[in-house]
């Protein structure tokens, strides 16, 4: 690093080549007067608080970089008498209301005024001039108080330079200057992300959260939702959740947090969390003991070991709770019947990055998109499912990387994309090997990568003689000129990293589409190097670390096959007890299995598949079959409401553990309050003694976790003091010595040759196509304010007034051509069943698709989706149906 040498009031500071003076200043503990300074944002100058004198000149601070031999005074009387000039004419138009402000001791304009000595007297020679604004209350989580706005601009800038959103600028002229959205409209009404970052940087009481509590404490731990894995301070009055604050410590976010991670954990306290297990009697569920309930489920289970029985563990859980629920399944119950909801969202990113380079598992950083060149996005809707992973992607964008956008619908991210392929639903393998074939038609393939890392590549390329550029373009819908730029720009820019998320998975030919990222990666040489990768975006907080812990029917924790005699051994010498040699069912023959009578028994924790699997009657029909279904959950989800016995399950405040990120980081969470219910883990283990078993003696989750080192080779080296720092560990870690792996595959793959494998492929169509009587393709995604089946966010008053209903989306013309308008219910319906929604008309859907979610009880959309299955996977096509549209 190449530093300056300045001298600032006598003091000799040494400083980063680049530093502004301000930011020479601050570091070295000189304080010089600011308002419009974040170090997050660029400088501003707008206060003009912060103007020092170099060698006679009157300059601002924020502005103006450090030189060598530079000589700053930052008192002057000059100085002195333009600050407090400037501060006059802010407070003499600022409210005093101070002690009843949110802000108070917390205010900069307080800090400034007090430094320069500011008095009353000092402002009786003043006008007033008072600003008549009325308060903004229109965001359910924070109040805009313009009355209270200095103009420092640090909003505007929060919302440009970090958010990206662009949904507030400085509006009017002169004295009528204002923060405001676009025609000066409620926030509510703007393009608004309700992130809340503006309010976190605001310096002084014009931007306030609602019904605020200061907390009495608060616990470093990792957010809930979304696979990103952001943490933040928790903060609590006594047992109560009341405030979530971003580490800015984290090489995952930086301190940033979307509107879930900020405003989400009402659910935590929420009036209808389950305290007390219910049992089924006399056909309602009625509360009764834990003895009575745990004695119940051990004497029930008894009489179901062996393949009768299944276990559904949890991507809301930690690592720990699902280390011993499928140890449960396999050295208590004697069955590989384990499965949980990756069956539904990655199950092909496992099966295809593992057959194409020996692991399933995103192969770069977060913090590493920073350095990409060129973002190939498809299947993603990154604002939406993972926010803070999107605000990388517009970082990068900001700072110069390209950005192709590969998506049936237009997402928010094409308002920032260089190019928008809008390929027809399910025509993803038609699209990457058109990419392919143009690459390597024009010679821009990365022949060396290929011909010392990588095999089966002239099968590929033969392959790709079905996709010249015609039959890509009558496949796909995409203009030929546009898959020529595109493939060039993804070829030739590098570093360039593919992004996908479940719109290439949850198809009947998923782990195809994956294969084929593969395939494109590995063509152009973006593998083992920072900024490139393929890199699958995990929807759930520990959705990764579910299928590490073997949360999977076919693998032992670490990805150790089931169906190997040397991975059995290991793990029956280690738990004492022979294991069965089949791999089980997956989530979906689960249910199958359950209405033809083979599982007559299941242990579900933290899932509710009514709401979240697709064809939702089949999977309510399996439940029904069932003679015993324990559900253990936080409350009383619909799936819970069916079940026979009902175990109240603690939330990530109320227990101990870790979480796996999408970019396999693994990171604590840390017990913040006092159990509402009991530990997952604790609880399963309770179940497995009940019964007499051996090896579930733990006595905290770090125990657990010390057995999932020893077994699991990619953990090796995690351990619960190790991960005290601000970092975490992301796997493989294979010792305690060893740092962790932020890239994978750097210098081999994690094949048998070393590797990686280049698989042929041809496309396949959907499974189901719109015809007369279903003339439209439904695809489902996520919303940016709930998740998964609304379980948790549905408890978030202002949440649900963000996002209040189902909507399906549905583009101009078709909504024009049936007579819709927007916000008329409407009812929709396909071969398996109908639900209303209201309808919102929209052009981001194009003509004969429609978009739904699936986070509303009210309107089940999985009552709508495909069962049809990849038939490697298992995974059933939730992102293509045929559906109808009518008025309601």
């Amino acid at each position: 690093m190449e530093t300056v040498t300045l001298t600032i009031d006598g003091m000799e500071v040494r400083t980063q080549k680049g530093a502004s003076i301000l930011e020479a200043a601050l570091a070295r503990g000189i304080y010089i007067p600011h308002l419009c300074h974040h170090p997050d944002l660029g400088p501003f100058g707008a206060c003009r608080l912060c103007l020092v004198d170099v060698n006679g000149r009157m300059l601002l601070a924020c502005y103006t970089p450090v030189a060598e031999g530079m000589k700053v005074s930052t008192e002057t009387g000059a100085l002195a008498s333009i600050r407090k000039m400037t501060m006059m004419l802010l407070l003499n138009d600022h409210p005093s209301d101070c002690t009843v402000c949110s802000k108070d001791s917390k205010c900069d304009l307080q800090k400034v005024s007090a430094h320069l000595g500011i008095t009353k007297a000092d402002l009786a020679i003043l006008r007033p001039a008072r600003r008549e604004n009325p308060v903004d209350t229109s965001n359910p989580f924070f109040d805009r108080d313009l009355a209270k706005c200095i103009l420092c601009g640090i909003c505007v800038r929060t919302c440009d330079e970090i958010q990206g959103a662009g949904a507030i600028d400085f509006g009017f002229r002169g004295s009528k200057t204002t923060i405001a959205t676009l025609w000066d409209r409620p926030l509510a009404e703007s393009n608004c992300e309700s992130c809340g970052e503006c309010l976190v940087r605001c310096p002084v009481g014009a931007l306030v959260p609602k019904g605020a509590k200061e907390p009495s404490r608060e616990v470093r731990t990792t957010c809930p939702y979304c696979g990103v894995g952001c943490q933040f301070f928790l903060g609590m009055r006594g047992n109560e959740v009341v405030s979530s604050r971003g580490y800015r410590g984290s090489p995952v976010n930086h301190g940033e947090l979307c509107a879930k991670g900020r405003f989400g954990h009402s659910f935590v306290n929420h009036k209808s969390r389950i305290t007390k297990p219910l049992i089924r009697k006399d056909g309602k569920l009625v509360k009764t003991s834990w003895e009575e309930a745990l004695t119940h489920v051990a004497t029930r289970l008894a009489g179901y070991k062996g393949d009768a029985f299944a276990a559904l563990c949890s991507a809301k859980c930690t690592n720990e709770d699902n280390y011993v629920i499928q140890k449960l399944a396999r050295a208590v119950m004697g069955t590989n019947n384990i499965d949980h909801c990756a069956r539904l969202c990655h199950a092909p990113s496992v099966a295809g990055l593992a057959q194409s380079f020996g692991s399933g598992a995103m192969t770069n950083s977060i913090e590493d998109l920073l350095e990409t060149k060129c973002f190939l996005a498809i299947g993603t809707n990154t604002t939406s499912a993972h926010p803070v992973i999107g605000l990388r992607i517009r970082k990068a964008v900001r700072n110069g990387a390209k950005l192709i956008v590969a998506n049936p619908r237009e997402i928010e991210l094409c308002r920032i994309s260089d190019m928008f392929l809008r390929q027809r639903p399910g025509t993803d393998v038609a699209l990457l090997s058109g990419l392919a074939r143009i690459i390597l038609d024009e010679g821009l393939e990365d022949r060396e990568f290929i011909a010392q890392r990588t095999e089966n590549f002239d099968e590929f390329r033969k392959s790709l003689e079905a996709f010249d550029t015609a039959t890509v373009e009558r496949i796909t819908g995409v203009p030929a000129e546009e898959l020529r730029h595109a493939a060039r720009m993804y070829a030739t820019v590098k570093p360039a990293a593919l992004l996908y998320s479940m719109g290439i998975t949850q198809h009947s030919h998923g782990t195809d589409n994956v294969l084929a990222c593969g395939n494109l990666a590995m063509l152009t040489g973006n593998l083992g190097k920072p900024g490139a990768g393929v890199n699958p975006l995990r929807g759930q907080n520990n959705v990764q670390g579910s299928c590490d812990m073997g949360g999977l029917p076919n693998v032992f924790p670490g990805y150790q096959r089931v169906d190997s005699a040397e991975a059995r051994l290991k793990f029956e010498k280690a738990w004492g007890v022979a294991l069965p040699s089949k791999p089980g069912l997956t989530l979906t023959e689960i249910f199958d299995g359950a209405i033809n009578k083979a599982i007559k028994a299941v242990y579900l924790v933290g899932e509710n598949p009514v709401l979240s699997d697709p064809d939702a009657h089949h999977v309510e029909k399996g439940i029904k079959s069932l003679e015993f279904l324990v559900v253990q959950d936080l409350f009383l989800t619909e799936t819970a409401e069916m079940a026979d016995v009902v175990l109240p399950a603690t939330s990530f405040a109320e227990k101990d553990g870790t979480f796996t990120n999408t970019e396999r980081r693994v990171q604590r969470v840390r017990r913040a309050i006092e159990p509402l219910g009991r530990p997952d883990w604790l609880v399963t283990c309770q179940i497995a003694k009940a019964m007499g078993a051996k090896g579930f003696d733990f006595q905290d989750p770090a125990g657990i976790m010390a057995e999932v080192a020893s077994l699991a080779p990619q953990y090796g080296g995690v351990t619960y003091d190790r991960l005290e720092g601000p970092a975490g560990l992301q796997w493989p870690c294979p010792s305690k010595d060893h740092p962790g792996t932020p890239i994978l595959h750097t210098a081999k793959f994690n094949t048998p040759s070393g590797k990686g494998k280049f698989v042929p492929l041809g496309y396949i169509p959907p499974k189901e196509l719109p015809d007369d009587e279903y003339p439209f393709l439904l695809t489902t995604g996520r919303s940016l304010y709930h998740f998964h089946t609304g379980t948790m966010t549905r408890k978030s008053d202002g949440l649900n007034v963000l996002h209040p209903r189902e909507f399906l989306e549905i583009g101009p013309e078709d909504a024009g051509r049936l007579g819709i308008s927007d916000g008329e219910r409407i009812v929709v319906s396909s071969r398996r069943g109908k639900v209303e929604a209201t309808a919102k008309v929209t052009a981001a859907s194009p003509p004969g698709v429609v978009f739904m979610t699936f986070h509303f009880a009210e309107s089940r959309t999985n009552l709508l989706t495909s069962p049809h299955l990849d038939p490697v996977a298992k995974i059933p096509e939730a992102k293509v149906c045929a559906v109808k549209v009518e008025k309601a």
